[in-house]
């Protein structure tokens, strides 16, 4: 018994003889610097299916843990188009598109003209202009102003300040963890900008005029606008914030919604005064009234006119509090439809997607023996059941050169956590097997047996040291079979030599081959040629530095690799887990990840 099948040798091959013509023709290559990719990033390169046969919109679109998202038209079409912040100084953009009647919403970027947002945005007419200005954190915790250069129909975004300033010419600190918002609270046509405090109050500055700059010059009016003080529901606990305003019951003046850390519902806090008077004497309540939505906590509100039937709907980004996150990892951006002035709870994940939950891991491989590739989608801990770590298996139901993808159940596995899937024959039936990692440090070795998977060999390896134990396969000393290298907790790397026999597997650990190779902090490992010169590649996924990569300057016997740029734009994800494989069978490998937010990115060369 070799490490892998003939097929799986004569695949790798084909493989990079055919993605070797393709780049010679689709790009240029230099000394120690590579661009040999032109990978691009695609969120539906193909159809994508739900267990019960929804089709998903934005299946590789990479999954959310805390969503912030605004509606607003910004190019005055009058459609509401969507912008929605996930990593930090990263600005997704979902313009309407009314042609897409399945759903309007058609993703554009994760970079909107690479505009950089810290931790928080929001878009206001700051300089009243009629068009769109960007407000965002200037790390760390003060607020940068990028004005509308353009127009309302075609906006373009230019740094104007750092920071806004006070009419004493003193920065205006707004803490990272809230997100403050601009509105004119008392009608007075002077804007009005609301910062939360992590005490549970709202501080109030009122524009006093322009600036040489054309900017609000802002007075700190009161630190405890109308004497607001939000506090957990039994208790004194305040915490991160954010707010939004809206006039809710239509009697003419500004209403407030609220997130906080400590609260499970959002609250609306009612405006019981007038346009010119406002007064928020009342107590904040949980919203809607009649059946409050409950989340993790700290709930980011956002308004739109969703279908266009007159009134607004209330939409949440659930970044998580007080009352486990861990439930809210796959569900988080909840859609509230109004009808006939009440609120129900449409939809917990608004913008559909896989998504399970937290920290993905994805491996592909011929599952059911049918010749095309299916694929395998580990997570942390599963949002449904928060005991264990779950695989779930995503059926190719189309065929070899045009996939679809069914999510047809899970694993049938023992209770753990970070399961880390990766597959390969190594018995040679035509079935691929598994490796599995998991949060222990262990690898144990199952065989498909075309109705699943039964455990062959428990800790067929162990980590040397460090938990989190990430698998990949490649033959890195030209024998023939696969070794299996291994990422984990400390970022660094794990060889182990397949030393095989005719009828058993078996991996060997020797503890200097690839010593060198760390990241900062956790580590899972991919491998491929990406450079064209026959022999494997390294890429590294991370908790810190995103995707790192190293060039293999020694040979397919002897692998040296070596610290280089890039060789592909990618989005920066924390605990990616690289992969390449060719879904379509046209012998050019597509570049997939599972990431931190618990779905799954895909990279095809354009």
């Amino acid at each position: 018994m070799k490490g892998y099948s003939l097929s799986t040798f004569v695949f790798s091959f084909t493989l990079l003889l055919a993605f070797s013509a393709c780049s010679s023709t689709n790009s240029t290559k230099s000394s120690g610097s590579s661009s040999e990719s032109n990978y691009k990033q695609v969120v539906d390169p193909f159809l994508v299916y739900t267990k019960d046969g929804e089709l998903i919109a934005f299946p590789f679109l990479g999954g959310f843990n805390t969503p912030r998202p605004q509606f607003v038209d910004i190019d005055n079409d009058g459609d509401t188009d969507l912008f929605l912040q996930e990593q930090s100084e990263e600005l997704m953009f979902f313009e309407y598109v009314e042609e897409k009647e399945e759903f309007p919403l058609e993703w554009k970027t994760n970079e909107f003209q690479n505009l950089n947002i810290g931790e928080w945005f929001r878009f206001v007419d700051i300089d009243q202009d009629g068009d769109f200005d960007l407000l965002a954190e200037q790390p760390f915790s003060y607020i940068r102003v990028y004005r509308n250069e353009g127009n309302a129909i075609s906006p373009e975004f230019v740094a104007v300040v750092d920071t806004l300033k006070d009419i004493n010419g003193t920065p205006i600190f707004s803490d990272r963890q809230n997100i403050p918002n601009v509105t004119d609270i008392d009608c007075d046509e002077n804007l009005d900008l609301f910062i939360g405090s992590l005490d549970g109050t709202l501080s109030r500055y009122e524009s006093q005029g322009l600036d040489e700059n054309g900017l609000p010059r802002f007075e700190l009016i009161t630190k405890r606008f109308q004497d607001i003080e939000i506090v957990k529901q039994f208790g004194t606990l305040h915490g991160a914030n954010s707010m939004t305003f809206i006039d809710m019951d239509s009697d003419g003046d500004q209403d407030i919604f609220w997130g906080d850390f400590f609260e499970p519902s959002i609250l609306l806090l009612e405006n019981i005064g007038s346009c010119n008077r406002p007064n928020f004497v009342g107590e904040p309540q949980p919203f809607p009234s009649n059946n409050p939505v409950l989340t993790s906590g700290y709930n980011v509100p956002s308004l739109a006119d969703w279908g266009s039937d007159e009134d607004m709907d209330l939409f949440l980004g659930v970044l998580g509090g007080a009352y486990n996150t861990n439930e809210t990892t796959a569900e988080n951006f909840y859609f509230l439809e109004q009808k006939d002035g009440d609120f129900s709870l449409s939809d917990k994940q608004f913008l559909n997607m896989i998504d399970v939950g937290d920290e993905s891991i994805v491996s592909t491989g011929d599952l059911d023996g049918d010749g095309d590739l299916d694929m395998l989608l580990a997570n942390k801990i599963d949002p449904e059941d928060l005991g264990t770590s779950v695989v779930y298996r995503f059926e190719n139901t189309g065929s070899q050169t045009k996939p679809e993808f069914k999510m047809n159940g899970m694993l049938d596995l023992p209770q753990a956590y970070h399961y880390s899937p990766v597959l390969a024959d190594f018995n040679n039936d035509g079935l691929d097997d598994m490796l599995l990692g998991n949060w222990k440090g262990n690898i144990d070795y199952y065989i498909n047996t075309g109705s699943g998977f039964r455990l062959q060999k428990k800790d067929i390896a162990d980590l040397n040291r460090g938990s989190n134990a990430v698998p990949a396969l490649a033959d890195l000393d030209g024998d023939g079979d696969l070794d299996m290298i291994a990422g984990q907790s400390g970022g660094g790397l794990d060889f182990f030599r397949n030393t095989a026999s005719e009828d058993e597997l078996n991996f060997e650990y020797e503890p200097d081959i690839l010593s060198g190779i760390k990241a900062k902090h956790r580590s899972a490992p991919a491998f491929y040629d990406i450079d064209n010169d026959g022999d494997y590649d390294l890429i590294l996924g991370s908790k810190i530095e995103g995707f790192l990569f190293f060039r293999n300057e020694g040979s397919k016997t002897n692998p040296a690799f070596v610290k280089d740029d890039f060789p592909f734009k990618v989005k920066f994800t924390q605990l990616g887990t690289p992969h390449f494989t060719d879904l379509n069978s046209d012998g050019i490998a597509e570049f997939i990840s599972g990431t931190r937010g618990g779905g799954v990115l895909f990279y095809d060369l354009d």
